[in-house]
């Protein structure tokens, strides 16, 4: 199990933005894909978005074009920057460890989850 730590989430109006990040301090080398996934309550655990060391991204169909999904070269952290907000994204967002085929394939270590409540 990989120890995730996500941060920045929190409350907006639709249309706002926030940026979300999530670290692994204590991995020793670098993972191969990062992911974000998102749960609503009542709703399951869906993807949204990872990206792979090399920089390759993959996106859910619903936020293409409003999401971006970046990590710092060479490091386990990645970040999530959401625009355009609606208020269907709201959820809790969780950082999750992976590996990229022709699209991001989630691992068994997850982070704790962020808050993210977009008001209308």
């Amino acid at each position: 199990q990989v120890k995730l730590v996500e941060s920045g989430g929190g409350l907006v109006q639709a249309g706002g933005s926030l940026r979300l990040s999530c670290a692994a301090p204590e991995m020793p080398y670098v993972i191969n894909a990062l992911g974000w996934y998102r749960q609503a309550p009542g709703n399951e655990r869906e993807f949204v978005a990872g990206i792979n060391s090399g920089g390759r991204t993959n996106y859910a169909e619903s936020v293409k074009g409003r999401f971006t999904i970046s990590r710092d070269s060479g490091q386990n952290t990645v970040y999530l920057q959401m625009n355009s907000l609606k208020p269907e994204d709201t959820a809790v967002y969780l950082c999750n460890t992976g590996i990229m085929r022709n699209q991001f394939i989630s691992g068994g270590s997850w982070g704790q989850g962020t808050q993210v409540t977009v008001s209308s």
